[in-house]
């Protein structure tokens, strides 16, 4: 992933309503703007503007059905972003296991004074 892929990624997760949006979709599959303007406490416009920052991040993709709009969760982006974040903490680990090493070397190696 991209930083900015993941940096859209995040972006869109950064809003409230918006996690509250991808929460109903991951566990109430396909929904209208409308049922998700309900569910997040949001109007309907206000839920299809969460939807299209969403959808340009990724995470969300609509799909007409007859009149409606449903919008459907895209779970790529997450493991994306996780793997992401992972590598980033992978390279933490590694400078933070050479710094342990330098000063337990630093501390171990230098004369006490009594």
């Amino acid at each position: 992933m991209t930083q900015d892929r993941a940096g859209a990624v995040f972006a869109a997760l950064a809003d409230p309503t918006r996690r509250r949006i991808v929460r109903e979709l991951a566990v109430q599959g396909p929904l209208t703007p409308t049922a998700l303007g309900a569910r997040a406490g949001v109007s309907r416009q206000a839920a299809a503007k969460h939807l299209a920052a969403l959808e340009a991040a990724g995470l969300a993709r609509g799909r007409r059905a007859g009149r409606e709009m449903r919008y459907d969760l895209d779970t790529a982006p997450f493991a994306e972003a996780e793997a992401w974040m992972r590598s980033i903490g992978a390279s933490w680990d590694r400078r933070l296991t050479v710094l342990k090493r330098l000063l337990e070397g630093s501390i171990g190696g230098a004369p006490q004074e009594d």
